[in-house]
């Protein structure tokens, strides 16, 4: 007898529509409480059901096992300014997994892979994380800074130091033979 049970191939109407070099890591059959679908892990992300889009390993803000469901809270770019990005969450999702298979694992390996750095700041009338995330396909560290609720992100003060904390993260992360 097996000592462990293999798991199915994903079902060719379950597949989404991976780029060339992109390969399925882990699937598992979701119910998300407005219909079934498949969530899928490849080496470039995660298709969730009812998308017709991957979200990117980097773009994942967090994500939760609870030992039945996985939790997903995607990230959304909501400004671009010099040397990094701005991101605000997205609202979570959940997803039912009864038989998950490798796919939680997959999950917190390849979000956990994606942060180089992380580090959370006090800021004028507020606060905010610095995130240095690695993204395929690019070189070096894709800068990000997500601000708390309720931090006034457009104050000049609020600006000027998050600039410094990002330029000052970067220092910190550039490998000194360079």
């Amino acid at each position: 007898m097996p000592l462990f049970r293999r798991r199915p191939k994903l079902p060719p109407a379950d597949r989404p529509p991976l780029e060339r070099d992109e390969r399925v890591l882990a699937w598992a059959a979701a119910g998300n409480g407005e219909g079934d679908g498949v969530v899928v892990a490849t080496n470039l992300g995660l298709w969730l059901p009812g998308r017709g889009h991957r979200i990117g390993w980097h773009d994942v803000v967090k994500a939760v096992w609870s030992g039945r469901e996985l939790t997903v809270t995607p990230g959304e770019r909501v400004a671009e300014r010099d040397g990094y990005l701005v991101v605000a969450e997205l609202p979570a999702e959940r997803y039912l997994l009864l038989d998950p298979g490798e796919l939680p694992h997959q999950v917190r390996t390849r979000v956990t892979r994606s942060v180089a750095y992380t580090q959370h700041h006090a800021l004028p009338g507020g606060s905010g994380r610095i995130v240095g995330r690695r993204v395929p396909g690019s070189d070096g560290l894709t800068w990000m800074v997500h601000y708390d609720p309720g931090t006034p992100t457009d104050a000049p003060d609020v600006l000027a130091e998050t600039d410094r904390l990002v330029a000052a993260a970067r220092t910190a992360t550039t490998p000194a033979d360079l």
